[in-house]
Formats: structure tokens, C-alpha cells, sequence
């Protein structure tokens, strides 16, 4: 459909470079009635690079998203080309949009997407850590504390496939203790910040590694977080399990780190090492 046709159009906005939006997602915001916006200052400022004026913006965030959905909704269906736009990235991928698109939909509206920058992609080939099939696992954000937060990253241990991230400045040094207490620190790692900026970073290393590098630096911008995939499994006995968490042990780790420790060298489910850890005497 072409950008006049009413309907919803979700467009993929810069993640940092302006150059990297498309002559058609511009096309599509100089043709809205409407742009729903996460923060109507910031897209103002990218209508007004580009010399558009004349679309209402409306505040559509995490906060006013649910709110807001049916008006949306009703503006598309009384003939109005509404555009769903983000900060930066895709709107549905870590970005409010998801309850817009979800009420188009089930409401027969048209709902079209126009492409752009999407910084989990751009961090994963980056982050020369994915393998030639391409895969990788996209998480988002973690959860900020409690038994979800340590599930999802838990999960991580036994998973083969690369695995992107989303991390705050502010956070980014706990998440990469976690993580290194939960896989280990041979682990890969790529921390990647300020992508498509000036100050566009991509620091790549092991967990062990990123766990000094992220305390002696101070953190800006927002990160992506690229995590190598678990190792094969090595088909590993018992015995040798436990022999290796014994050693563990004895280094000074403590169980659930000599758990975790092994079950990540050698490739195999973190719940095997904690029932054999668990077994051998204090």
C-alpha cells in the first residue's frame, strides 16, 4: 500500500544516524495524518531534518500505550493514515507498539510495515560471534531482579544459539556479573554501544575479560549485549563431571558457581552439574 492509503504504517526509525532512514519511511511520515511517538520532542526534531510539518503527534509509551491503542485504531479505520514510529528501531521490538498493532489487526485494519535499522542485528554481526547459519536469539531486556531475571539468564547457559540483549548504561556492569556467574568466563562476549553514532563502540572479549573492562570504564549510551552461544556438548560422564566440579570446588568457588562453571565448559545442562554438585560432601 502506498503511504496515503489509510491504515496503520509502522515505520523503522534511525537508531542513531539520521542518513540510515529510508526515502520510503519519509515518504510515510510526510504523508500521516497522525504519528503516534514515543516522545513527541524527539520525533519533532526528526520531522523537522527532514522538513515535515503538519502531522498531529501523539505520546504512545509504555505508559499511554494501552490508552491510546483504540483511538489509533478508530482514527485508521475512519480513513486516516496513522504512522507508529519509536525513538529508535522497529516499534513492537523492545519499543512500545506492540498493543497498537495487535488492536489494527484485530480490528481488519491494514497494518503495514516499513523496515529500518534494527540495533540487535547490527550488534550480532558485529559482534563476530555468530556462526554461519546465521541464528541468534533475541531477548530484549532482562528482567531487573527477582527469580524471572535469574530463569532467563539461567536459560542461557544451555543455549546454543547466539543471544543479543538490550542493556541500560546504568545496569550494564550487574548484567555482566550475572551473566559470568551464570555461564562462566570463558564465555564470549561483544558489548556493543552508540550504534551508527559518533562514538560508536564494539568491544568484544571474554566474560571474564568484560567484567574488568565494564569496571574500569564508565558506561554510556545504551548497549547491546552479545552472548556467544553454549559449546556442543561434549558427551561427559558423570565421573568427569564431578572430578571437574570437585576442582572447581576446591578453587574456592562456591557450588552454585562450580555448577554453573562446568556445565558451561563442557557443553552440558546446568541442571546435571547442580544435581551432581549437590551430591558430593561437604
Amino acid at each position: 500500500m502506498s503511504a496515503a492509503r489509510p491504515g496503520l504504517v509502522v515505520v523503522g526509525t534511525p537508531i542513531g544516524n539520521l542518513s540510515d532512514l529510508s526515502p520510503r519511511a519519509a515518504e510515510a511520515l510526510a504523508g500521516a495524518d497522525v504519528i503516534a511517538c514515543e516522545d513527541t520532542r524527539r520525533t519533532g526534531r526528526l520531522l523537522s531534518h527532514l522538513g515535515i510539518s503538519g502531522p498531529r503527534l501523539v505520546r504512545v509509551d509504555d505508559h499511554t500505550e494501552y490508552a491510546e491503542a483504540q483511538h489509533l485504531v478508530d482514527r485508521a479505520r475512519a480513513g486516516q493514515v496513522v504512522v507508529l514510529v519509536s525513538d529508535a528501531g522497529l516499534p513492537g521490538l523492545s519499543d512500545p507498539g506492540a498493543r497498537v498493532i495487535a488492536a489494527a489487526a484485530e480490528a481488519d485494519v491494514i497494518v503495514e510495515v516499513i523496515p529500518g535499522p534494527f540495533a540487535g542485528a547490527v550488534a550480532a554481526v558485529a559482534s563476530a560471534l555468530l556462526d554461519p547459519s546465521g541464528r541468534f536469539v533475541f531477548e530484549g531486556f532482562l528482567p531487573r531482579k527477582g527469580s524471572e531475571r535469574r530463569d532467563r539468564i539461567d536459560a542461557l547457559v544451555d543455549e546454543r544459539r547466539t543471544t543479543v540483549l538490550y542493556e541500560a548504561p546504568h545496569r550494564i556492569e550487574r548484567t555482566v556479573e550475572d551473566l559470568a556467574e551464570a555461564l562462566g568466563g570463558d564465555r564470549r562476549i561483544a558489548l556493543c554501544r552508540e550504534l551508527t553514532k559518533m562514538h560508536e563502540e564494539v568491544w568484544r572479549g571474554s566474560l571474564a575479560e568484560a567484567l574488568v573492562h565494564v569496571a574500569e570504564f564508565e558506561p554510556r549510551g545504551e548497549y547491546v549485549v552479545v552472548v556467544e552461544g553454549a559449546p556442543a556438548p561434549d558427551d561427559a560422564t558423570d565421573e568427569t563431571l564431578v572430578a571437574a566440579l570437585e576442582a572447581a570446588l576446591a578453587s574456592g568457588l562456591s557450588r552454585r558457581d562450580a555448577a554453573a562453571t562446568v556445565a558451561a565448559s563442557h557443553g552440558v545442562a546446568a541442571n546435571r552439574t547442580k544435581r551432581l554438585v549437590n551430591a558430593i560432601e561437604a
